[in-house]
């Protein structure tokens, strides 16, 4: 089996900063009582020229940077979202455009909302078995805040806007493991203009806790049982950034060791797609990844998907 191994990575935020005290200015609500529940304090949103496209090419041409591959050198683009500028073209043909990639590789959206970029990855893989062509450009870029209904403090302190790169290379023999799934189901969903709905987000809270729980433990034990690892031997879990009491909840019910599970959401909110190659790349800039590390990529969302990865950090991954 042809295995990815992460290369590099990239972010993209908008300007604005949303912390919690500014929603408190126009609905019921606290940073006390957002933070207890989700443990976010703050978010992104776009405003002025700032897009979905905007982000997604920024953060890209930061892994490409990083990485040192040049536009030639990509085999494939793939980007996650469910909130792309136009329902055509894909967001990934805009940033072709605007990194000036070859016109003869694949370049596609994938819409599996906050578990898109671990679907993505796994597209970019089998479009580079392919291709002569040993990397790939995933990224995940939402603006959700376009779909929020600001008198709902449900949904609407939950989510953030922004966008994450990484350039993988294929590299046969390396640690790779990957699950995916869905269940089918409309537990988080924004309705298209054709259901005549406001296409605003809408979500069952509970049933996604419930869902989102069971989604993440069994991704990561698949991956545990196909690689044979124990959680010793996993440097870190980087899970969709959606909400600190789910990560706290597994932690708990899978005796795992709590200080492998990287959070950010605090600062970012959940940013659907884009949560996991932002924690990626915000780990980068941490300092936190580096070269040979083992990863498990973790994502659960409206659909109902979920899905993991297991790989490596290349043997010279490009730290920031």
């Amino acid at each position: 089996m042809e295995s990815l191994e992460l290369v590099s990575t990239g972010g993209a935020l908008p300007k604005r900063s949303v912390h919690n005290d500014d929603l408190a200015k126009i609905m019921d609500t606290s940073d006390e009582w957002i933070f207890t529940r989700t443990g976010i304090h703050s978010r992104y949103f776009c405003g002025g020229e700032e897009t979905v496209t905007s982000l997604a090419t920024e953060a890209a041409r930061q892994a490409m940077e990083r990485a040192g591959v040049t536009a030639d050198e990509i085999g494939c683009l793939v980007t996650a979202t469910c909130s792309g500028d136009y329902a055509t073209p894909a967001v990934s043909c805009l940033v072709q455009s605007a990194l000036g990639l070859a016109d003869d590789i694949p370049v596609t959206d994938v819409n599996a909302a906050c578990t898109g970029f671990i679907y993505a990855a796994e597209v970019a893989r089998g479009f580079l078995q392919e291709s002569e062509k040993q990397y790939a450009l995933v990224i995940g870029a939402e603006q959700i805040s376009r779909y929020l209904d600001m008198t709902d403090r449900s949904t609407a302190v939950l989510f953030g806007d922004g966008a994450g790169a990484a350039i993988f290379r294929r590299t046969p023999g390396s640690l790779y493991h990957h699950v995916l799934g869905a269940m089918g189901g409309l537990e988080i969903n924004v309705p298209g203009a054709a259901s005549g709905m406001p296409e605003k987000v809408s979500m069952d809270g509970k049933a996604v806790f419930r869902f989102a729980t069971k989604a993440m433990r069994r991704g990561i034990g698949v991956l545990m049982e196909k690689s044979e690892k124990a959680f010793d031997e996993i440097d870190w879990f980087v899970c969709h950034q959606a909400n600190s009491r789910i990560i706290d909840y597994v932690v708990h019910k899978m005796k795992a060791p709590e200080e492998k599970f990287f959070e950010d959401m605090e600062r970012f909110g959940n940013t659907s797609g884009a949560s996991v190659p932002i924690a990626l790349n915000d780990m980068n800039e941490q300092h936190l990844l580096s070269a040979g590390q083992t990863l498990v990529l973790v994502g659960f969302g409206s659909g109902l998907t979920w899905g993991g990865l297991m790989l490596k950090c290349a043997p010279d991954f490009r730290a920031e």
